[in-house]
């Protein structure tokens, strides 16, 4: 019994063609090509295209909404490979050579690869759906923690420190708070994020709301639980440090200042154009000054210290951010103050080493981390 001849596919017109014309078995039928399976001909190659530019889509869409790594990771993958199916379909047709498999066989296999790929970007996106409904949930009930002050002052003003294992430092921060910045009454809100230590209860012994994540949600999405607990007391200014004890508190005026004269709404400290006492790496510092030019360029800002976390923003804006990182908030505050309009002032401030514990930033991670924040906050 003689093996089906080899199949040749042109990239350029996107058919397969036979080696021959001898291509019947003993019982005299003809293997049918997979463009004559699929009702496909010269367009196969741009049915190919359109697919793995719908699956990367998807990926991408996916990412801007939910953040997700998987799915981006997954779908690009995917998409490269039926794009190579697509643009260099003699790397298939080489390996169909050596293995001797016939039109019908891969026919089979790229109708159940197409079923498959669809089930998989349906599976993620329900798991992923199920980690943003956690996250939300989780956050909404740390929210309710906070009781409501019906005596609340007029003129407030609420730092909110998130934390997450900070209990050596928590109670310094704290207790270095005025209880008044510029005639606004100072109420401190402290977000324990999913802390393994005492951070909770060292906040606790302090004048101080205090709620606890039960999940850990990141740096932003313990700011954004701060935040909503300041709107909810109809906070007049809203102040972020951070728990480590590198923010001085004595210099809260110069933050909140140019809201109070109304000359900003966003206000951001600068390391660079005051002290800069952090002992951060030669490299850190480059990667700041870097990421810092860029966001200056994408979203036409004057800016000289894009990750300092020492800022205030007036309360009554705060409800028209979209704000959806959950670790790498920095930027995404400055785009999205951007991109509302808010008047954006930078003050000099001065950054210190932290005062205990070890820096909870990744590496090279925060580096992608912030790089994807600022493309996809500025493209959405």
């Amino acid at each position: 019994m003689s093996r089906p001849l080899p199949v040749r596919l042109y990239a350029g017109i996107g058919t397969f063609k036979p080696a021959s014309d001898d291509r019947t078995d003993m019982s005299g039928a003809q293997d049918p090509p997979v463009a004559a399976l699929f009702g496909l001909d010269a367009g196969l190659t741009v049915v190919f295209l359109l697919v793995a530019v719908a699956v990367f889509a998807w990926g991408f869409e996916r990412y801007r909404t939910t953040f997700s790594k998987v799915e981006l990771g997954v779908a690009s993958l995917i998409a490269l490979g039926i794009l190579t199916v697509g643009v260099f379909p003699d790397v298939f047709v080489v390996l169909a050579e050596l293995l001797q498999v016939s039109e019908t066989f891969r026919a089979v296999q790229i109708t159940v690869n197409v079923v498959f790929v669809f089930l998989l970007l349906y599976v993620m996106s329900m798991v992923n759906e199920g980690r943003t409904a956690v996250a939300d949930l989780t956050r909404g009930l740390t929210v309710q923690q906070a009781a409501l002050d019906e005596d609340a002052p007029e003129g407030s003003l609420y730092v909110v420190i998130p934390a997450y294992n900070e209990a050596d430092t928590i109670g310094d921060v704290l207790a270095s708070l005025p209880e008044t910045v510029l005639d606004y009454t100072v109420r401190a809100v402290v977000v324990s994020d999913g802390s393994r230590d005492a951070t909770t209860r060292a906040a606790r012994e302090h004048d101080a709301i205090v709620v606890e994540h039960p999940l850990n949600q990141g740096q932003g999405g313990a700011l954004k639980t701060g935040f909503e607990i300041a709107r909810r007391h109809g906070a007049d200014v809203v102040v972020t440090m951070d728990a480590d004890g590198q923010h001085p508190a004595s210099q809260l005026d110069d933050i909140v200042a140019p809201i109070a004269d109304d000359e900003a709404d966003y206000v951001l400290g600068s390391r660079y154009r005051g002290q800069d006492d952090s002992g951060n790496s030669l490299a850190r510092r480059g990667g700041i000054r870097t990421f810092t030019w860029v966001i200056n360029l994408m979203a036409k800002t004057d800016i000289t210290d894009c990750t300092n976390g020492f800022r205030a923003i007036r309360g009554s804006r705060l409800g028209e951010l979209t704000l959806t990182e959950e670790r790498f908030s920095a930027p995404e505050l400055i785009i999205e103050s951007r991109k509302n309009g808010l008047r954006i002032r930078e003050v000099p401030v001065t950054i210190r080493e932290r005062e205990a514990g070890e820096t909870k930033k990744p590496g090279l991670g925060y580096a992608v981390g912030l790089a994807r924040t600022i493309f996809v906050t500025w493209i959405r």
